[in-house]
């Protein structure tokens, strides 16, 4: 029996330009964000895209690679939503704030 062919697919490059400005709104919302919780959910967009990328390589290069370092940037996210969120309610439990500007000063 003669393989299937195989249904047209969107091209690689858009996956990489989808993974390009998925990273640069990261970016931007890391630098221009004064609210902590915004700031976390940049990072949590900038992992994200860098899975994407990972994922599409390993599509393109027929390589397991790719998937596995996306799985390891999950658990690190997945760790770091659970630390980083603590730390964000402790902050805001103990300054009664989320803007990063009140809350850099290690004072009381």
């Amino acid at each position: 029996m003669p393989p299937l062919p195989l249904p047209p697919s969107v091209p690689i490059s858009w996956y990489l330009t989808l993974s390009a400005i998925l990273f640069s709104l990261g970016v931007l919302g890391f630098i221009l964000r004064r609210n902590i919780i915004t700031v976390f959910m940049s990072i949590e967009l900038m992992l994200n895209a860098v899975n994407l990328t990972f994922i599409t390589f390993s599509y393109m290069l027929k390589r397991v690679d790719g998937h596995i370092f996306s799985f390891f940037v999950m658990v690190v996210a997945a760790a770091e939503a659970a630390v980083g969120l603590a730390i964000i309610l402790t902050v805001f439990k103990n300054r009664q704030t989320l803007e990063i500007d009140e809350v850099s000063s290690l004072k009381n």
